[in-house]
């Protein structure tokens, strides 16, 4: 089994979505170790980052607010370390509560199967 790091989406915006980012290709695992959010604007915005379709019960951030980056303000970049498993076929999906603002990369492992 090969494990291959690799950037897994972004740099990109985020759209209002929820939007399909990242699928685990077929025979393969998927370790989703890191996600890096940073919010240039003059407001804070909402992120929900979910396995599988967006509902309640597949989200690992839901409608978590990243401040907006202001004098004085440390934590309009936010870094999440994670080791979070997806199998074949699985999507990632992403949803920002204001268009195109927050800009995300995220980071992890790819184990080819077989």
């Amino acid at each position: 089994m090969a494990r291959i790091p690799k950037r897994l989406y972004g740099p990109a915006q985020v759209a209002t979505g929820p939007a399909t980012v990242y699928t685990v290709p077929a025979l393969t695992k998927t370790i989703i170790r890191h996600i890096h959010v940073s919010n240039p604007s003059g407001s804070p915005v909402t992120l929900t980052i979910s396995i599988g379709a967006d509902a309640a019960g597949t989200r690992i951030l839901g409608a978590y607010s990243i401040p907006a980056a202001a004098a004085g303000v440390t934590n309009s970049i936010q870094d999440f370390f994670y080791y979070q498993i997806m199998d074949a076929a699985e999507i990632l999906t992403l949803s920002a509560g204001t268009n195109n603002v927050l800009v995300i990369v995220v980071n992890g492992d790819e184990i080819v199967l077989g």
